[in-house]
Order: C-alpha cells, then structure tokens, then sequence
C-alpha cells in the first residue's frame, strides 16, 4: 500500500521573468515502510519534490496524495494538521529552536498536538535516550555539536510516530562517523516502528544505506532501483574496506 502517489506532477517558478520548470511530469508511489533516497545533483528538482510532498509548496500541476490525503484540495489549516500530525521532517539546517533546550525541542510538537505535560515530557525523554542524547537533553542547541543537534532533530522528528518523515541532506553537514551512526539509527527506526523515510540527497553514504535509489535529473525520474536492504549492502562495503 502507497504512502505517497504522484502522478503527473510539474512545478514552475518565475525565475524574474524567465519559467524555471523544477519538476516535469513526475509519476511516482512509495509504499509505506520505505526507506528510499532520491538523490541528483543540486538543481535536480530534489528538494522541491520533497517540499511538495510535505505540503511545505503547492504543485502547479498533477497529482498528489500523503498518508491518503489529496494535498491539492486540502485548505492551509488542513496542510497544517497533516504536517502536525502525520509527517516528521528533519532539515539540513537542523531548523531547532535556540532559545529551548533539547528536551523542550523534542516536545514542541507534542505540546501543539495538546499532549499533556507528563506524558509528552516522558516519551520526549525516552526517544532522546534512545537516539543516544539522554545526559544532554537539558543543554540548549548552542551547547551540542552538529551531530548531537542533528540527533535532537531526528527525536522531534519521530516522536510523535508520524506516519512519514521526510529528510533533506540530514548528513550534509556532519563528518562521516556520525552520519553512519545517524543513518543506522534512522534505518532501526524505520524497521522498528514502520515509519516510511524518505531522503534528499546527494550522499554516497545515504544512497548505501537507501533500500531504494530515485534518481532525479532536470526534473525527470531518470532512474528507480530498488535493492534488498541498503543497510547490509553499507555492512558489506565496511568490511570489505576493512
């Protein structure tokens, strides 16, 4: 079953004057508990393909359905609540909130989902323990390292349980190390509890991991490959560096 269906999907924008065509025709379906990467080059249509997705930017023409709900008939309140409730992001820029500390982070969208105190401050902690953070959930972004605030995002993003969580370039900006560990983290995850991600990116790394690889050029699909667990392929080619 599809989490995600898109079937002719264009996006233009007016680049001062001049149609810039970011999507061409897009047809695509991802079933739930996917752990995909679509990968290309910066200015593939990528990140577009993915706000679109989240409900982040509006298509200018096709269609396009998130966790059964139509996104082009959905109001603005209603595109919120889908975000609010169904789909978890986790952005480049880690996008934290600087002024709170990692556990408040964690348990700002409980709080606006009307969670009770007790509780969203229970599960915020436990998925910060279990994403390795449990002695820092009281510092604030400012005091956490790329790796540890990118690990505070990835605990906001999943702790509601959303159905989908939508990753863009989640290990651009961390060395190595700590973006495998992320990566088998967010690979777990998806096995444990099911929840469907699906990556932009340009990583090798990611593409390892990525049980399925969609590629993107100039706004078409140019590829769609599909292999039997990204994790153990990234196992295979550690061991045989090794």
């Amino acid at each position: 079953m599809s989490i995600i269906t898109i079937s002719s999907l264009t996006k233009t924008y007016d680049g001062g004057g001049i149609e810039v065509k970011a999507l061409r025709g897009i047809d695509l379906a991802i079933g739930r508990g996917e752990f995909t990467a679509i990968a290309g080059p910066s200015g593939s249509g990528k990140t577009t393909l993915l706000n679109l997705i989240g409900g982040l930017d509006h298509p200018t023409g096709g269609a396009l359905t998130v966790a059964g709900s139509d996104l082009n008939r959905m109001t603005p309140r209603e595109l919120s609540d889908i975000r609010l409730n169904k789909i978890g992001f986790i952005f480049q820029a880690y996008n934290l909130i600087p002024v709170l500390s990692a556990l408040e982070n964690v348990e700002y969208i409980l709080l606006l989902q009307g969670v009770a105190k007790g509780e969203r401050r229970d599960r915020s902690r436990r998925i910060l323990e279990e994403v390795g953070l449990g002695r820092e959930i009281n510092r604030l972004p400012k005091e956490l390292s790329g790796g540890q605030q990118q690990r505070v995002a990835v605990a906001r993003a999943i702790v509601s349980e959303p159905e989908l969580v939508l990753a863009d370039e989640p290990t651009a900006n961390l060395d190595q190390k700590t973006g495998s560990s992320l990566l088998d983290l967010m690979h777990d995850l998806n096995h444990q509890k099911n929840i469907t991600f699906l990556f932009s990116t340009h990583d090798a790394m990611v593409m390892d991991y990525a049980e399925r690889i969609i590629r993107l050029s100039d706004g078409m699909i140019i590829s769609d490959d599909k292999k039997k667990s990204g994790r153990e392929s990234s196992v295979k080619k550690v061991k045989k560096k090794k």
